[in-house]
């Protein structure tokens, strides 16, 4: 059968513009559709904009820390509008440039909904367009609970457009994004509460990681109020909001931001028309090579559910790519050893096993740790301090994970990633030569181990 495309990639996120541009340039004929967001989530809603909103919050520190080494800053001010004006534009530019990326490569972009017909047909605004095989690259949507006065809250998706910046906001939930909001709010001078319902945020992390950034959360002033839950909302008289909480109390505000999770972006794609099945959490179930149970039908990225990370999604992108139409270059994704950051204020940088993990996979372990003031802190009134820890394999001396708290947290750690992923041993850590005077150069001077 003759089909009028050899891949079909519907979603233009970052796995999907991946996948679509390496198979166009391995010489497939490829069609992309876009029904949003040139680029996805990461550069919309997600990463990119969130870390210039991170970057903007953090000059009220930058201005508080100045007079220690000898400036007098003016009064300064901050305004929203300009920050999300500037946002907006950064964005467009990013857009032109995956368009440029797409079409350059050769790919055929369609900018409308796709539906399957069926396991080689998709329909585009009323258009048909056949495929040998389609990649499901939709990605998440943000999730909020179907509590009374729901349609009061926001998301992250609407965080970024908001027109100014609240006085007061409740920001529920305790994963990345949750803490990462209530840091840039708070930072830019908004009255924060984060609100999470387990006994601390930032589950799956190391412990020293999570106790050690809610204490540096309650320094800055962060309100961080653990198991409590918000049982309805209801709108005031004046415009502003009352959460009443499970436990009966009350809050005030002006905005209260849920992000309380991402569901698979899945809403009218048409599965119902192939034999793609999906797992008891609702993610398309894929094999190894990301293969659903329909022949013809591949997916990556977050609705498969596995690791929900932009650069993870783009190595399943290249997976697919090259094993579709570059097979002797074909290698598995391998998803040990992923660093990651949480761009709060102070910032988490971490990879490999947390403490609790390797404990529980059977490890001897040592653990070395480290917290200090930053020396940029030294000449300030500040009392930030950092941490940092090692994770060791007592019996081979294998360097299992590293985890830290403290600015440029993400930075540090994507070099330290690599000496993980290459096996290295705390001997190797204790024999390179540090970069004096710097934090990183803590991770290669910890000597006694704590436990």
């Amino acid at each position: 059968m003759t089909y009028d495309f050899d891949l079909f990639v519907i979603g233009a996120g970052s796995g999907g513009v991946r996948a679509a541009r390496f198979s166009a340039g391995y010489g497939a004929r490829v069609a992309v559709a876009e029904s949003r967001y040139l680029g996805g989530t990461c550069v919309n809603v997600g990463c990119v904009p969130k870390k210039l909103l991170v970057y903007g919050a953090q000059f009220a520190d930058e201005f508080e820390h100045a007079e220690g080494f000898g400036w007098t800053p003016g009064q300064a001010s901050f305004s929203w509008p300009t920050l999300i004006a500037n946002k907006n534009r950064e964005i467009e530019r990013l857009n032109g440039i995956y368009r440029k990326l797409l079409v350059g490569s050769g790919v055929t972009l369609l900018e409308g909904h796709a539906r399957l017909l069926d396991e080689h047909r998709v329909e585009v605004d009323g258009k048909t367009y056949s495929a040998e095989r389609i990649l499901i690259a939709t990605g998440g949507w943000p999730h909020i609970p179907d509590i009374p006065g729901h349609e009061h809250a926001i998301n992250s998706n609407q965080a970024f457009f908001l027109d100014e910046l609240p006085r007061r906001v409740l920001v529920v939930g305790g994963g990345y994004i949750a803490v990462e909001f209530a840091s840039i709010f708070n930072g830019l001078g908004a009255q924060t509460s984060l609100l999470y319902r387990g006994e601390l945020f930032l589950r799956g992390f190391d412990n020293s990681l999570r106790t050690h950034l809610h204490e540096e959360l309650g320094k800055r002033g962060l309100d961080v109020q653990f198991n409590t839950d918000i049982a309805r909302i209801d709108k005031q008289a004046d415009g502003s909001l009352q959460a009443t909480l499970k436990d009966g109390r009350t809050l005030e505000a002006d905005c209260i931001f849920y992000a309380t999770g991402r569901r698979p972006m899945l809403d009218n794609l048409g599965l119902e028309n192939t034999g793609v099945t999906l797992d008891d959490k609702g993610y398309i179930e894929v094999d190894d090579e990301y293969q659903t149970k329909a022949p013809s039908i591949l997916a990556i990225g977050d609705v498969i559910g596995r690791v929900q990370l932009t650069p993870v999604a783009l190595a399943e992108g290249m997976a697919v790519a090259r094993r579709l139409f570059k097979p002797d270059e074909y290698r598995k994704v391998d998803y040990r050893m992923i660093p990651t950051a949480v761009f709060s204020l102070p910032n988490i940088g971490t990879v490999g096993l947390s403490e609790e993990q390797a404990r529980e996979a059977g490890h001897q372990v040592k653990i070395y740790e480290s917290r200090f003031r930053p020396m940029k802190l030294t000449l300030t009134e500040s009392d930030e301090r950092t941490l940092m820890k090692l994770v060791v394999d007592a019996d081979t001396d294998r360097v299992l994970g590293c985890h830290m708290v403290g600015p440029d947290a993400g930075e540090i750690v994507q070099g330290l990633a690599i000496a993980l992923k290459a096996g290295a041993t705390k001997q190797v850590f204790d024999e390179t030569i540090g970069v004096h005077p710097s934090a990183a150069e803590e991770f290669v001077t910890l000597r006694t181990p704590v436990n």
